[in-house]
């Protein structure tokens, strides 16, 4: 694809004035991550070649991160396939973390020059890079140079940013003002805590950083901020169309003349216009929405759905509606019917019963149920209790740990099990001598440092323990676990590499042997550190060959997606769901607790410090409680499900 393909935002909600009305900032929603990134590095490109048409430099501010990454591979691409130059270019990174060397795996040196520079023609002299290596009492003169280089180049014409949970922007943090310029700064502990997992723990994480300030930032000719994910929704509608506080930092940027947020969906999906568009415009009422705006009417009135009224819908912007279906009765019944028909106690369907209404098919029975798990415990986390119905109502439940889960495993476990072991065979002096050694490179371990692969192979049987363990307390054949160790994450970092053909084709091998009749796999695209994402991908491509390749039984399949530890579906997406009784809901806990390397403190928490029990056991009990509160029936626990449908 050129790099000057024309390449218009993908817009999924209608665009005019009218439900822009609640947006102070340009804001471009796009279909995907990907085709968003495509969009930000076309501009950049096209700025690039007009400059030096005209003889003069490109000047960029970058940004590091996630969000930024592909919008770098786009711009190698570009170069390399294309011809971009970047003899002309100038760019000045937003921050550094303080102190820290450049060659560290942390250091933003390191990121920009794996992402980018080391692979393009950029002269270094032009790369400017905030210096973690600094005495702090040189801190202050460098960050005025830094300014002044800024200022010595030009100006900044493209500043490219990504956002935080807190709303900062660099490392800007909330209290940060207008205008500040480049300086050290204090992190918060929330920022501390979303990088904890970088950092193999929170202790690691430096508590300083070297950022430009937001004047410096606002004095760019061009910003773009991008968001990816549902897990920056909250705060993108918080920027886009709150109130402009420093308590918010980025909120400042609805002060700029050319600010263009460029969004993906899942970022977008708490806007007005996408959330609630019947607050803005006009809507075209599909069944789809009428169920997410009376859920939504039901939720914000507290009131049961079959007690809506004519005068509620019209009170809050859905008097078209009204005047489309009929009246409030109507639509009630019709959304409280569907919800109905969701819950279901028989997740692999029920025999012998009319299922016109039902979710799940009820023959063939027994069924063939393939479960994946993109971690060991996923399984049991995001839905161990429709995992315990589906065995315990006769299925053969197949389970697919699609990776090793090995780097979320702590030293101490390793040391623990193999403590173990030489007990056991204390004349094995091979297995004496290889525990020397691990303990010698454990004790010598820098923070983040890799694992040796012979470590990241024992801290990856120590899962496959636990997964088994908890196959076995849930009722699951110890043969119909699947390891798969799917290649992509096996780097012994956090970050991965892309899948390959090899992922997909694994997975194919698998799907093609055990011929499921329903699939359930990991939906949560909010899991921050992307696993869960490429897994979900990988499958998507099994499938797409299967089909492809004609295979019958793959049509007759139902694919389920459940939701992970770091999210839930809305009720107004659920196609199925399972309630749980106490009793499960025990038995559900007791089989994560089977993981017990993650029992008590996980390696990567993400911004939840709950145990992952917790958490699962709160988003199962409040789903529970909000069809209560829509007026179904009253039920200690449920696990929601949204199907996706096979081109």
């Amino acid at each position: 694809m050129a790099a000057t393909t024309s390449h218009r935002p993908i817009m999924f909600h209608p665009v005019d004035e009218e439900s822009r009305k609640f947006e102070k900032i340009q804001t471009n929603i796009y279909e995907s991550a990907h085709e968003a990134s495509f969009y930000v590095a076309n501009e950049i490109a096209d700025l690039i070649r007009q400059r030096q048409k005209q003889g003069k430099n490109a000047v960029l501010g970058l940004a590091t991160g996630s969000t930024p990454t592909k919008v770098y591979d786009f711009l190698v691409k570009f170069h390399r396939e294309e011809g971009l130059s970047f003899k002309n270019v100038i760019t000045f990174n937003l921050d550094e973390y303080f102190p820290i060397e450049p060659d560290s795996i942390h250091s933003y040196v390191r990121f920009m020059n794996v992402h980018l520079f080391d692979h393009i023609d950029i002269e270094k002299k032009n790369v400017h890079i905030p210096d973690g290596t600094l005495e702090k009492e040189d801190v202050r003169e460098f960050c005025q140079a830094y300014e002044s280089k800024i200022e010595s180049a030009g100006g900044i014409d493209i500043q490219v940013l990504g956002i935080g949970r807190t709303g900062h922007i660099g490392f800007n943090e909330p209290g940060s003002s207008l205008t500040s310029k480049t300086r050290m700064v204090r992190l918060d502990r929330v920022t501390r805590l979303d990088a904890a997992s970088d950092f193999f723990g929170l202790e690691n994480v430096p508590s300083k950083a070297i950022t430009m300030g937001v004047g410096t930032i606002m004095s760019a000719k061009r910003i773009i901020l991008m968001a990816w994910g549902e897990g920056k929704a909250d705060i993108i509608k918080q920027a886009v169309e709150g109130k402009v506080k420093e308590s918010v930092p980025a909120t400042f940027l609805q002060h700029h003349a050319n600010c263009d947020f460029i969004i993906d969906q899942a970022a977008a999906s708490s806007l007005t216009r996408v959330f609630t568009p019947w607050l803005t415009s006009e809507c075209d009422w599909t069944d789809n929405l009428i169920k997410k705006a009376t859920i939504w009417l039901s939720e914000k009135l507290n009131k049961a759905i079959l007690k809506l009224t004519n005068e509620d819908y019209n009170e809050y912007g859905m008097g078209s509606l009204i005047a489309e279906i009929g009246s409030a009765e109507h639509i009630n019944l019709k959304v409280f019917n569907q919800l109905q028909r969701t819950i279901t106690g028989w997740p692999g369907g029920k025999p012998n019963a009319d299922d016109s209404n039902r979710p799940e098919r009820q023959s063939p029975y027994p069924k063939t149920s393939l479960i994946f798990s993109p971690h060991p415990d996923d399984d049991v986390i995001s839905m161990g209790g429709t995992l315990l119905r589906l065995v315990d109502q006769g299925h053969d439940v197949h389970v697919a740990y699609q990776t090793s889960g090995n780097i979320a495993v702590f030293d101490d476990e390793v040391i623990r099990f193999m403590d173990f072991a030489t007990d056991i065979q204390k004349d094995d002096t091979e297995l004496q001598e290889q525990f020397k050694a691990v303990r010698k490179f454990l004790s010598e371990k820098l923070p983040g440092q890799v694992d040796s692969a012979e470590i990241q192979r024992f801290k990856g049987l120590i899962r496959k323990g636990e997964a088994l363990a908890a196959c076995r307390y849930c009722g699951v054949h110890e043969e119909n676990a699947h390891f798969q160790n799917l290649p992509f994450y096996e780097t012994g970092t956090v970050k991965k590499k892309p899948h390959s053909k090899i992922d997909v084709q694994l997975t194919y091998d698998l799907l093609d042997r055990i011929r499921p009749h329903q699939i359930f796999a990991a939906g949560d695209l909010s899991d921050p550190h992307g696993t869960h994402r490429v897994c979900l991908q990988v499958i998507y491509e099994a499938i797409d060959l299967l089909i492809k390749d004609g295979s019958d039984w793959i049509k007759d399949c139902y694919l389920w997606l459940y939701r992970g530890a770091w999210q839930e579906w809305d009720i107004a997406d659920m196609e199925m769901t399972v309630p749980i009784g106490p009793k499960d809901m025990a038995r559900k806990k007791n089989a994560i607790f089977k993981h017990q390397s993650q029992k008590d403190a996980a390696m990567f928490p993400g911004n939840d410090e709950r145990e992952f029990w917790q958490r699962a056991e709160q988003r199962n009990t409040e789903t529970a409680r909000k069809f209560n509160a829509l007026g179904m029936a009253e039920y200690e626990a449920m696990e929601g499900f949204v199907r996706y449908k096979f081109n």
